[in-house]
């Protein structure tokens, strides 16, 4: 009986609680009516805001972005790498399109265009500076992007920061097409600069991890090569 009686006195406790702290939050909200309505009426048009940015004005421009976009892309796939950079007069080239519609996904990729285009034109650091801009979050362009980069500090001499970037390329979305592909190119140059025993383990990360990649075919003649080089040190 006497346990009953404390069960009741426990649950009439409680409920003296709930009912103080519905009593603090009911007066919180009396005192502070004018500031909460504010900061409902904020977060009302941030929403408002933001939904009528993506539609009349981001939406629009993305749709002109793409239609740029497709003539200085056609330029690139013809090797003719000045009008895909630069125009043809008519329609933007990826400078432009990345300059005007840099905040839409067309000028987003446009970045990813003009690195490659200066790539291909031996500007390297103009290269490193556009494929920096990329954001890609994809699977495939993405690590592109990140390996172009260390194709460019190569051709800039930069081998150990090539090698950085190629390693990171191919940790940045594991896949059987770039991951070995850039896995390749970094134990290539670590095996130019001497890093022998940084080579072979990523040789071996290539035989272990991607024996159906095309780069695996041939990886035991690289293992072979980085082992008998760092024999005869």
């Amino acid at each position: 009986m006497a346990k009953k009686k404390d069960t009741e006195v426990r649950g009439d406790q409680r409920l003296e609680n709930i009912e103080e702290t519905l009593t603090k939050t009911e007066q919180f909200i009396i005192n502070n009516q004018k500031l909460i309505g504010i900061v409902v009426a904020v977060i009302v048009v941030l929403i408002l805001g933001y939904f009528g940015y993506q539609r009349y004005y981001l939406a629009p421009r993305t749709e002109e972005a793409q239609s740029q976009m497709y003539v200085a892309q056609r330029f690139f796939e013809s090797d003719s790498l000045d009008k895909a950079l630069y125009g043809d007069g008519n329609s933007l080239g990826f400078i432009d399109i990345v300059d005007d519609y840099g905040m839409t996904d067309p000028g987003n990729l446009a970045n990813y265009y003009a690195g490659i285009s200066f790539l291909k034109k031996g500007n390297f650091d103009q290269a490193i500076d556009y494929l920096e801009d990329f954001n890609g979050k994809d699977n495939i362009i993405g690590p592109m992007a990140t390996g172009a980069i260390g194709d460019a500090y190569l051709e800039l001499g930069d081998a150990s920061k090539a090698a950085a970037y190629y390693l990171e390329a191919a940790n940045l979305r594991d896949n059987d097409l770039t991951t070995p592909l850039f896995l390749l190119k970094a134990g290539q140059t670590h095996e130019s600069l001497g890093n022998y025993d940084k080579a072979i383990d990523i040789y071996n990360r290539i035989k272990d991890n991607y024996s159906k990649s095309q780069e695996a075919r041939t990886i035991d003649k690289y293992i072979g090569r980085a082992t008998a080089l760092k024999e005869r040190i």
